[in-house]
């Protein structure tokens, strides 16, 4: 399934936001993928982040990486980035995009 979702960067953190992304950790980038993703895309345009997730199960992600001690640093250093946040708790996977047109 592919997921769409917008955060937002905040404006004076969009240098340190990209910095972050250079250096995902392998732990994260490795349990992102235990959990079921396939792939996970950010776009940037000013300060709003566009992702897109093709994953099999965007609630069980969500529900494998709440509490994964890797995911919660990485949330909380994302925290301090960010006007609006992934919400990786169980209403998040509510959170996607509605799909408008497809070709």
């Amino acid at each position: 399934m592919r997921v769409a979702l917008h955060t937002t960067v905040r404006a004076d953190r969009v240098e340190a936001y990209e910095a972050a992304h250079r250096e995902v950790p392998a732990e994260l980038t490795a349990a992102i993928r235990a959990a079921g993703a396939r792939s996970w895309t950010i776009w940037r345009s000013g300060t709003d982040l566009f992702h897109l997730l093709d994953c099999e199960d965007y609630a069980k992600l969500l529900a494998a990486l709440e509490t994964l001690p890797v995911n919660l640093a990485w949330q909380a250093r994302m925290a301090e980035l960010l006007e609006v946040t992934h919400d990786y708790g169980a209403d998040g996977s509510s959170a996607g995009l509605p799909v408008v047109w497809e070709l």
